[in-house]
């Protein structure tokens, strides 16, 4: 499957806004943060300086991804999901190595990600791509257990 990476136009909010959402409750739930972020993403993220891609197989769009300012040189890897009809076919790697490689074009200092080791093969991904563990921010996320990071330095 080839897939394409879209920049964020207010024609797919809706998808990055369902994808998250069924993620979320298929996995954990939707957190207040996350609930604000998916339908808000123009105020949450990308007036603060952040980013919203797209993956797309063809025509359709498959999954998402979303850079999250934080600070001076510090963005998160956030909103990661792609469409279940497309799980295990490469499009989540996909996504995070975009991510990463955008985050590296933008000059980000350090990229971060909040996660779940229930959730391994994600873990494994970001591992492989060369994110490493760090102790947890607590208070972002209740689910997270885990938070990573890439230093661009």
């Amino acid at each position: 499957m080839e897939l394409q990476l879209i920049d964020y136009q207010l024609k797919y909010q809706s998808y990055f806004e369902k994808f998250n959402k069924a993620w979320l409750e298929e996995f954990f739930v939707v957190e207040p943060l996350d609930k604000w972020v998916l339908e808000n993403p123009d105020e949450a993220m990308l007036k603060q300086g952040g980013k919203i891609y797209f993956a797309a197989a063809g025509d359709t769009i498959i999954g998402t991804v979303g850079l999250r300012f934080i600070e001076d040189g510090v963005y998160e890897l956030t909103k990661m999901a792609v469409d279940k009809a497309y799980h295990g076919g490469g499009a989540g790697q996909f996504l995070c190595q975009a991510g990463i490689d955008k985050a590296r074009e933008m000059g980000v200092k350090k990229l971060i990600l909040f996660s779940s080791r229930i959730l391994k093969n994600a873990v494994h991904i970001y591992h492989k791509l060369g994110f490493t563990e760090i102790p947890v921010t607590p208070g972002t996320y209740g689910r997270a257990d885990i938070m990573m990071e890439i230093n661009f330095q």
